[in-house]
């Protein structure tokens, strides 16, 4: 029997990351951040479960890193600029034991999701200690 996980977030990074950017190409100094955010628009995947953080990227999206809740030591939340802020999308940072870290960028909700997964840490760490 399989174990069942329940799917918080599941999609590609916020559209108005790449719109901003595109509004912002005026000048060739910005090509550099709107083929980023074109390249992370059409290739990366997020999908935050409640037993792992799931992020698909690379070229065609053949890169998958998998992050379990038992394996995060920290979540940080980097908000984009004052327009990430009104349109609710950002960057989360995840540290994880081992010392790599994780970056969702563009990340719609991310406040919401950041409190998402700070909780399924902190619950692993009660239940942790309870035993």
């Amino acid at each position: 029997m399989a174990i069942q996980e329940e799917v918080q977030f599941e999609g590609r990074p916020s559209i108005v990351d790449f719109v901003v950017n595109t509004l912002l190409l005026v000048t060739i100094i910005w090509l550099p951040l709107w083929v980023g955010s074109l390249v992370r628009l059409l290739f990366v995947r997020y999908r935050i479960t409640n037993r792992r953080v799931t992020v698909e990227g690379g070229w065609l999206g053949r890169n998958r890193s998998d992050v379990v809740y038992r394996e995060i030591k920290s979540v940080r939340v980097i908000p984009n600029s004052i327009i990430g802020g009104i349109f609710n999308y950002g960057v989360v940072l995840i540290n994880t034991k081992d010392g790599t870290q994780l970056e969702l960028k563009a990340l719609p909700r991310f406040r919401e999701l950041a409190n998402y997964i700070e909780e399924r840490i902190d619950r692993r760490q009660a239940s942790a200690t309870a035993k």
